[in-house]
């Protein structure tokens, strides 16, 4: 939920603070005080368009910040936190930061990091959802009609999917291979040239497994050699010799060897002792060796800087590590074997694809079912939901279309199509508003009051399966009044059981509805005007929605029709 908002010089706000809390939460007040500003802070830290038109004027910028709390460790917000590197703690915090300076920059952060414009937009995509009378959002576009339907039976649908594109991204790589290998003759024969010619370099270089790593430890030991002849004397002789350290341990296991008898303790100790006495001798023997084996060998050094140099040369086009360079030769060699052998391999390779191109379709059909059958149940809750808004004689359908493909796309029933990602349906949500009217696309409705209602039945049935934290109504009741308005309060309280709310709305019937009431408004101070932010009273709100009612003029019959919605919405909740 979004659980508080700080707006600071932003159009006429010159500095507010609003916390909110779960459930419907109805902003009202006077016209042109402020309340669409308040969205429109929302829908920029959202990653909205913005504009220098925002900055109050006589501020350098404008800053929006919004505290928001993940309910959960399945919400979308977490993957895109994990994509991009931003950490999110233990109590799911998440905080969006906007700042749009004077000169027109807009610099942006999720939980303190710098990000750019679109992965805000990308976090508030799942977080927020806006709508207005004059905005289209993700269910007025067409194109994320597929991904809602999915939602929609997200268990069944969500499985068969992930096992479409397991088996759609191996279909892929073989048609990328069958391309790749049957373009033309003289693409062919030039990857060919080069390919026997890095094979041939390699091949030269016969290079050794690890032998980088080896050559770069034996030029370690040459480079520092005096350092190292110094130091394993400096060693062997602090042991060897008369007087040194052999010699006092030598001592030290003769003394108490010759107590032995008289103390046990002492005696293991002395047992103890001798077995070091014999490790450091063993040592000092192997040091002894070392130092007649050592020699430097300037001509030795200058072969591996050579070597190493051949083989940094060849990391630059072929591989990091030697290791690398072995299995890219290997590749190599697998390549120029088919280029060499392609006829062969084409045949295969059609064969190949043909199965798979059996399997994916398969997969895809399996997901066109299961989302003819969603699309069943989405149409029957619709309507319902419709019926409830007193649009009974409308009428919703899910429009399935198949993309036709070419003559290499897989067959179904008669035809060829084109698969992608998602599987084969291309879906859109049509509506008809009047009986003997054909269905329509959801933004081609005319009325502002059937469109109101029509959004709000689809977002009912798509609220919970979006994700979002908050879903934020501007004025989408404009054009209704009497029982419809009614029914649009409690279907937008419905929704609230599921997402957080937040509606700006002129209709008392939905204001009577609020879990939490703000009263907006705009006031004069020393010459300039501020808006201001209250949450109301019980009281507040007999008066507040006594004023929606007359518009004017507050009398005592007003203020009884104002209780009696409350206690209605009271009833009702």
């Amino acid at each position: 939920m979004l659980a508080e908002l700080s707006i600071k010089d932003f159009a006429i706000i010159d500095e507010i603070k609003v916390q909110f809390r779960e459930g419907l939460t109805v902003l009202t007040g006077e016209t042109g005080a402020g309340k669409s500003i308040i969205i429109d802070a929302i829908q920029l830290l959202a990653g909205g368009r913005g504009s220098v038109e925002f900055v109050r004027h006589g501020a350098k910028k404008a800053e929006i910040e919004g505290l928001f709390f993940l309910d959960s460790l399945d919400h979308h917000a977490y993957p895109k936190a994990k994509e991009f590197g931003i950490e999110i703690d233990e109590e799911g915090m998440l905080i969006l930061n906007r700042t749009i300076t004077s000169s027109g920059k807009s610099i942006c952060r999720v939980n303190g990091k710098l990000v750019t414009l679109g992965i805000l937009r990308e976090f508030g995509q799942t977080l927020i959802d806006i709508h207005s009378q004059h905005e289209t959002q993700s269910l007025m576009d067409a194109d994320k009609h597929l991904a809602l339907l999915d939602l929609y039976n997200k268990d069944e649908i969500m499985y068969a999917k992930d096992e479409y594109k397991e088996i759609y991204n191996e279909y892929k790589q073989l048609q990328k291979r069958y391309r790749e290998l049957s373009e033309n003759e003289q693409k062919i024969a030039q990857r060919l040239d080069l390919l026997k010619f890095q094979q041939q370099e390699l091949e030269e270089a016969e290079l050794v497994l690890d032998e980088d790593v080896k050559l770069e430890e034996e030029r370690k030991q040459l480079q520092n050699y005096e350092k190292i002849y110094q130091s394993v004397t400096d060693a062997y002789y602090a042991l060897y010799g008369e007087q040194k350290g052999l010699d006092w341990l030598a001592l030290a296991m003769s003394s108490l060897e010759n107590i032995k008898e008289y103390d046990d303790g002492l005696g293991k100790r002395a047992d103890e002792l001798a077995n070091q006495y014999y490790i450091v001798e063993e040592l000092s023997f192997e040091l002894r060796n070392k130092l007649d084996e050592m020699e430097f060998d300037p001509e030795r050094l200058n072969e591996i800087e050579a070597r190493l140099n051949d083989l940094n040369r060849l990391k630059r086009k072929y591989g990091q590590s030697v290791a690398e360079m072995v299995d890219y030769a290997a590749k190599i060699d697998e390549e120029i074997e088919q280029l060499e052998n392609k006829d062969v391999h084409l045949t295969k390779l059609e064969k190949e694809l043909h199965q798979k191109g059996q399997d994916v379709l398969l997969a895809a059909e399996q997901l066109h079912e299961l989302r003819k059958k969603a699309a069943k149940h989405l149409k029957m809750a619709i309507l319902q939901e419709l019926t409830d808004l007193y649009l009974e004689k409308a009428d919703f359908d899910v429009q399935f279309n198949i993309v036709e493909g070419t003559n290499h796309d897989p067959e179904w029933k008669g035809k060829h199509v084109k698969l992608n990602e998602t599987g084969m349906d291309k879906v859109q949500f049509l509506i008809s508003t009047n009986v003997g009217e054909p269905l329509k696309e959801v933004h081609k409705i005319a009325s502002g009051g059937e469109l109101s209602r029509i959004m709000l039945a689809i977002k009912k049935n798509f609220a919970s399966h979006q994700g979002v934290t908050s879903v934020i109504f501007d004025e989408v009741d404009t054009g209704v009044s009497g029982r419809v308005a009614q029914a649009i309060a409690e279907k937008i309280y419905s929704i609230s059981n599921s997402s957080q709310v937040l509606c700006i709305s002129h209709l008392p019937q939905v204001a009577s509805m609020a879990d939490t009431h703000l009263y907006i408004e705009k006031e004069v101070e020393k010459d300039r005007t501020i808006t201001k932010v209250s949450t109301l009273t019980e009281d507040e709100k007999v008066t507040e929605i006594g004023r929606m009612i007359s518009g004017t003029e507050l009398t005592d019959t007003t203020k009884e029709h104002a209780k009696e919605l409350l206690q209605l919405a009271n009833e009702i909740k």
